[in-house]
């Protein structure tokens, strides 16, 4: 069937896991329909009506494909023609090992690429309640802040109540405004991100130390601060473990940000090398001009006052100027192990099939490749073969697997994409015994990509036949 005359799927959402899915399926040669309600109707936290706009922070964590599972992931999502993850490799910013991006341009990126594909439309309104009938592939892509009306629809149609947590955004301060008579810049244990396309040389952090009297001092009034109030449909929402805002980690022990977020590990003051920190506060940068940096780990529920009277109490802060505080918002999912396939479909509903947060993945990484796939299965089935899922033994497997089958259903949580998502590797070493460790997820991730390129060539065989 030409495109011409294939009726056309439509993403709801077009943020990171919408916007994939719409390219894999142009790029496969089906017609795509983007309903994006922004500006139509914005979020509580959207500051842009771009597509792919990231909200909470601007990495996407490690980029390492050998030992580290998102890294991994994001070896997999390139060699699948991943749009988002080429749009972060354009944009990257230095962070270390990690993948960091300006997200401005980042979005502009995703956005100029999706509307220039001769098969993708954009249209700009709220998609409210279920779609029309006669939209025989949907996917649902609203992500963790998916409209009331549309969340409600869902769960009526599955016959399950919505499940909800929050998650939380960090403050951004401007470099100019940070006092290098006591900050510095050095990563942990000067490890450094890759070479080329902005990559770091080992000083990709803005460290601010703290010593014993400046930390207590910090929790103590970091636990009497005011924090904005929930709205009653939020007080009993749970908030995601991988997420906390800073308050609620405060709350269970006064050593619990020292060994968290401001872990003073692998850093040293060459400002006092003599005295260790009892705590240090990390920034990230967070635009490609290296003018702006996100404070790691301090997501937060404090009025905007008080993130204004208790931050500038950090050394090397005191003078911050704010280009954006820290908020929270509620993130909405749905059991995904109970009520979807294993091609993502909605089983009591084929014609839906939902892709991103929404799905109960964790991470702007993971919401990406989820959509990957679902644009590819779209696809598959819009061109009259069977979707084919990736194996268990690969990332993006392994975490389709856990949202619709690995997981228990009565406990169901979001997750992060981990090893111990994957199946047990048989390699053992020069001495017969199993591989541990780092050698343990260097043979998951080398297997991974083995049956991840297996997979690609036969899906370009069964394209082909």
């Amino acid at each position: 069937m030409k495109a011409g005359t294939m009726k056309p799927v439509h993403v709801i959402g077009g943020g990171l896991a919408g916007s994939e899915a719409a390219w894999q399926l142009a790029r496969a040669g089906v017609p795509v329909v983007i309903h994006e309600m922004r500006p139509e109707r914005g979020t509580d936290a959207h500051q842009t009506d771009g597509l792919a706009e990231l909200v909470c922070s601007n990495s996407f964590r490690s980029d390492d494909s050998e030992s580290n599972a998102v890294g991994l992931l994001h070896e997999e999502m390139r060699r699948a023609g991943s749009l988002i993850m080429a749009a972060a490799d354009k944009h990257r910013v230095p962070a270390g090992s990690a993948l960091a991006v300006d997200r401005d341009r980042f979005s502009a990126e995703v956005g100029r690429a999706l509307e220039a594909a001769p098969l993708v439309e954009i249209e700009r309104r709220e998609i409210r309640g279920l779609p029309p009938g006669d939209w025989d592939s949907v996917i649902v892509a609203t992500g963790p802040l998916t409209s009331s009306a549309l969340a409600e629809a869902v769960a009526e149609l599955s016959g399950e109540e919505d499940l909800a947590f929050f998650d939380a955004i960090a403050p951004i301060v401007t470099k100019d405004s940070i006092d290098f008579t006591k900050a510095w810049f050095q990563s942990r244990y000067d490890k450094s991100g890759p070479q080329g396309n902005g990559g770091g040389d080992g000083k990709d952090y803005i460290n601010c130390p703290m010593d014993q009297g400046q930390y207590d001092a910090f929790i103590a009034a970091l636990l009497a601060a005011d924090k904005m109030p929930f709205k009653d449909w939020e007080k009993d929402t749970p908030y995601f473990e991988g997420c906390l805002p800073i308050e609620v980690m405060a709350e269970r022990g006064p050593k619990t940000l020292s060994f968290g977020p401001m872990k003073p590990v692998g850093l040293t003051n060459p400002h006092d090398p003599k005295n260790k920190p009892a705590a240090i506060v990390q920034l990230r940068q967070d635009n490609a001009l290296g003018t702006l940096y996100n404070i790691v780990g301090f997501q937060t529920k404090l009025t905007h006052g008080e993130q204004k009277r208790l931050f500038t109490t950090i050394p090397g802060l005191e003078g911050a100027e704010f280009a954006r505080l820290g908020g929270i918002h509620r993130n909405t999912f749905i059991n995904s192990p109970k009520l979807l396939d294993g091609t993502l479909r909605l089983k009591v509903r084929p014609a839906l099939r939902f892709a991103g947060q929404i799905t109960g993945c964790e991470g702007y990484v993971e919401s990406a490749a989820v959509g990957l796939m679902t644009g590819r299965f779209a696809a598959a089935e819009r061109l009259g073969r069977n979707p084919s899922p990736p194996p268990v033994t690969t990332a993006m497997g392994a975490i389709l697997n856990h949202i619709t089958a690995g997981a228990d259903a009565e406990t169901f949580q979001p997750m992060n994409v981990n090893f111990g998502l994957f199946p047990p590797v048989e390699d053992k070493d020069e001495r017969g015994k199993r591989v541990r460790g780092r050698k343990r997820k260097q043979a998951m991730s080398a297997r991974a990509l083995r049956d991840f390129d297996a997979w690609l060539t036969g899906e370009v065989m069964a394209k082909a036949s």
